[in-house]
């Protein structure tokens, strides 16, 4: 069975090249295009990983993967931060912020597929 990615992304350039790439490597996509909505999709759907960007309306990504994290049916679900704040700092706010790795924009597609391995072997 398909392991689920639920991705968490407002720009829908970026939406689509996520989806295309994560279903080309055989993953099921869930969607979200808010903070709010990604909360929501996580509860409904528990995926085995969320792809996370910080930068969200309605809620930020921060706000998101911490009431995530705070629920005990969801908190096991790893949490790769995608944002495009590659100031210094910020992967570890991120880190902080209870995401258990971090991917700077523009994505690099090999990184990517490194760490989904990495955390859904």
């Amino acid at each position: 069975m398909a392991k689920r990615i639920l991705v968490v992304e407002d720009n829908p350039d970026n939406r689509i090249l996520i989806t295309d790439v994560l279903t080309a490597l055989d993953y099921e996509v869930i969607v979200a295009v808010d903070g709010e909505a990604g909360v929501q999709a996580a509860i409904s759907d528990v995926p085995d990983l969320i792809l996370m960007d910080l930068s969200l309306p309605k809620m930020d990504g921060w706000t998101a993967t911490g009431q995530i994290k705070a629920d005990p049916n969801l908190n096991h679900i790893p949490v790769i931060a995608l944002t495009a704040h590659a100031m210094v700092g910020d992967r570890e706010k991120a880190l902080q912020a209870g995401c258990n790795d971090y991917i700077s924009k523009p994505i690099d597609f090999r990184e990517l597929a490194d760490k989904l391995e990495k955390f859904l072997g």
